[in-house]
């Protein structure tokens, strides 16, 4: 990740001293070698150094300076009769930026970083000799030529100047370029990232929920749902999670009393769905951020006939052990329902025994939004008139097709994503980018929310807290 700032490090400017003897020694033969292979610029202790950091390495650097005479003025005679009137202008050198990062984007972050600094002081015009080989580039940005070439034969430059007034019209029209040209980086949990398969999929023209080709292509496509996740079966609705939530508690309206697990936002939702549909329970709370108790949870549970969890809370970052849910569930023969929405997808779900388990199209799953799945172990009953038809899983399940008027446009991207996507890639991807995530936040100062044994493959909740650097 590139950061821009003004150089005030010992390491900075050692770093500095290098680039320019890269760049000024051996790239462009303007000074001569030294076993030391640094350069010090005569004028740096008056320089006020613009850097470009790739972590913690300097990958390009610019200076300028106030303080008269300019190196321009032995170059030009009589320099301030080139230069617009009534200006207070300042000197931009040593311009040098690492070959692999010579791109518009590094040349105005430095530009910009410099000249705040010296319009701060009162300066609104900039001179620049600029090397003969990035004459494209200062001419884009606004510089004008205002006197014939300079320098040793071997290293030409180019004279110029430019006005803050253009610097600013310039910089920001590249910054919208850029903007809209560079590839954007979605860190959402959804809606995510569609592969173009997933698109294509998509823009085919609807048709009826009812027809048979449909119907086989939507029986396969639960067949694809079950096989990822280990379930025995999955009803697929036209909603969102809340509305697979809504569900499953419907269909534990019947089941006896039960327990509801939170620790955090979701699961003080779960406790929500239950509370609306009237459901005996009792809730174990644990601290937002922390795993529960394992130890302690088989004392809960006699007498109960359901536990109802998130798998992945992503609130606060914590990953619930699902093995140990399921072990402690078998045992007591209470039936484990889970809110697996953030997990499905982002990592091996392994739901064999698990009675019901909510997910959606939308996020690890690389779709788009817009369907919802409740997978289960077992046949559910049917509610009869106990039960709102949209909300009765034994009926979807008794239907040998599509229950409900469904939007096979949403069907088959779902299926285009579970049949395109090398899913333990994608897991092993995932895992890794997570750590690295991490890693980078707490190196940074953020406090990690979560610890490292619970944390979750798809997101990461922090705390800002004050001792992040403002540069950083």
């Amino acid at each position: 990740m590139l950061h821009f700032k003004l150089a005030d490090e010992d390491w900075e400017f050692e770093a500095i001293h290098r680039l320019n003897y890269d760049t000024f020694v051996e790239e462009i033969p303007q000074h001569g070698r030294n076993a030391e292979r640094r350069l010090v610029d005569r004028f740096h202790a008056e320089n006020t150094y613009a850097i470009c950091l790739d972590e913690e390495r300097l990958v390009g650097m610019v200076c300028g300076r106030m303080k008269r005479p300019f190196s321009l003025d032995g170059k030009v005679p009589e320099l301030d009769r080139y230069l617009p009137p009534g200006r207070s202008p300042f000197e931009i050198r040593l311009l040098a930026v690492h070959r692999h990062y010579r791109a518009g984007r590094v040349f105005v972050g430095l530009a910009a970083h410099l000249w705040q600094h010296f319009r701060d002081r009162g300066c609104d015009l900039a001179l620049i000799s600029g090397t003969t080989r990035q004459q494209r580039l200062y001419r884009h940005l606004g510089f004008v030529p205002f006197y014939g070439l300079v320098g040793d034969p071997r290293a030409r430059f180019q004279p110029m100047y430019l006005r803050l007034e253009d610097f600013i019209s310039a910089s920001q029209a590249i910054a919208r370029r850029a903007s809209e040209d560079a590839p954007k980086a979605n860190f959402l949990c959804g809606p995510v990232e569609l592969a173009p398969a997933v698109r294509e999929a998509f823009a085919q023209p609807p048709m009826s929920h009812r027809c048979a080709r449909f119907g086989a292509d939507y029986r396969a496509t639960k067949r694809l749902l079950c096989r990822l996740t280990g379930a025995a079966d999955v009803v697929i609705l036209l909603g969102s999670g809340t509305l697979a939530n809504d569900a499953i508690a419907a269909q534990l309206t019947t089941a006896g009393p039960g327990v509801v697990l939170s620790n955090g936002e979701f699961g003080d939702r779960l406790i929500d769905h239950a509370g609306r549909h009237g459901l005996e329970f009792e809730v174990v709370r644990q601290s937002w951020g922390e795993p529960f108790d394992m130890a302690a949870l088989p004392s809960r549970l006699p007498g109960k006939r359901w536990l109802w969890a998130v798998h992945c809370e992503t609130s606060t970052g914590v990953l619930n052990d699902l093995g140990v849910l399921k072990a402690a569930c078998q045992k007591a023969a209470v039936a484990l329902c889970l809110d697996c929405i953030s997990s499905v997808g982002t990592m091996a779900v392994d739901l064999h025994g698990v009675h019901l388990a909510s997910c959606v199209s939308g996020k690890g799953l690389g779709s788009y939004p817009g369907l919802s799945m409740v997978f289960y172990d077992s046949l559910p009953r049917g509610g009869g008139e106990r039960l709102p038809r949209y909300l009765d899983l034994g009926y979807y399940a008794e239907q040998a097709a599509c229950a409900f008027t469904t939007s096979t446009n949403l069907v088959y991207a779902l299926q285009a994503a579970l049949a395109s996507t090398p899913w333990r890639e994608k897991y092993a991807r995932t895992a890794e980018a997570a750590r690295g995530v991490r890693q980078r936040l707490r190196k940074l100062g953020f406090h990690v929310v979560g610890n490292e044994h619970h944390a979750p493959m798809c997101v990461q909740p922090i705390w800002a807290c004050a001792c992040v650097k403002r540069d950083s």
